[in-house]
């Protein structure tokens, strides 16, 4: 079987992915249009092993880092799904209050992805809460499609609860010095965009190619925004435009990035998606953000 390489690949078929991971289509669907791809030495099964996530060999923080104490908790979500999981993460021996950061899934729940970045953020500084919103559901069943399956499955709005929730349990914690930012990934990132509308006392959200709020939501923007879109996801980025517009017109305080000739999920190393140079760059912006909103 041919080892595949991104440039192997055409941009359909990143497209096509993306159409499946965000449930414009079935798997079946999706297998039939993929097959199309399956050329010359290219096989099915090598393309579809290639665009799926490899959880094994890319975690950057493992889950036992002698630097960090880092473990599942349980906080109350009255308003969303109750009884809501997340992998909490601090510096271990720490002696002060920190800042803290809620991580933001995607719409597949708490994978193994999303619980690196809790602990890469932690090791920056902070305290993290990273949720995961299919607690209510049994929460991550271990494989994205089963998680994007059940995801579907609960009202984002609620959702958005289970994280407004989060961020009231991590600034009153005992670890915590009440100075918190989140960061979001995809659905997270809509979830980000929309805790600075709903949570006043937020100090700042770093949405990675999230949906926008509407234009009365965004209005009602406090938060600074740091805003990380790919320049090839066309389905997110249409609803830029309107959204700079009520950021200007009401001096909403933002920064936009979009990173050239990459696609949605780049900074997800676990699939080819992933861009290295953007990841890296957009990631120390990010912590720069909020060391400058957290701690300045």
């Amino acid at each position: 079987m041919k080892k595949l390489t991104k440039e192997d690949i055409s941009q359909e078929v990143f497209d096509l992915y993306d159409d499946y991971a965000h449930n414009k289509m079935d798997r079946k669907e999706f297998l039939q249009k993929l097959s199309l791809f399956a050329v010359g030495t290219i096989t099915l099964p090598a393309l579809l092993s290639f665009i799926s996530p490899n959880y094994i060999d890319t975690i950057l923080v493992q889950s036992d880092d002698p630097r960090l104490k880092s473990e599942m908790i349980t906080y109350n979500s009255p308003k969303g799904g109750g009884a809501i999981k997340g992998l909490f993460s601090i510096p271990k021996d720490n002696k002060d209050k920190l800042p803290g950061i809620i991580v933001v899934h995607e719409n597949r729940g708490l994978n193994p992805y999303i619980e690196d970045v809790g602990r890469r953020a932690a090791l920056e500084g902070f305290v993290t809460l990273a949720p995961d919103a299919l607690s209510p559901l049994g929460g991550y069943p271990g494989n994205d499609d089963e998680g994007r399956a059940m995801q579907k499955k609960r009202d984002r709005n609620e959702m958005l609860e289970d994280f407004i929730a989060a961020y009231e349990f991590l600034k009153n914690h005992k670890d915590c010095n009440g100075e918190v930012g989140v960061v979001g990934f995809c659905f997270g990132g809509w979830i980000s965009n929309m805790m600075a509308v709903k949570v006043p006392d937020l100090k700042a959200a770093v949405p990675y190619y999230g949906r926008q709020p509407s234009d009365e939501d965004a209005k009602k923007v406090k938060a600074p925004l740091l805003l990380q879109y790919a320049a090839l996801d066309k389905r997110v980025n249409a609803g830029w435009p309107a959204f700079e517009k009520v950021l200007k017109e009401n001096n909403i305080q933002h920064q936009a990035h979009f990173y050239p000739n990459v696609n949605h999920g780049f900074h997800n190393n676990t699939t080819p998606r992933f861009d290295k140079e953007a990841a890296s760059l957009s990631w120390e912006r990010t912590i720069a953000f909020f060391n400058k909103y957290l701690k300045g």
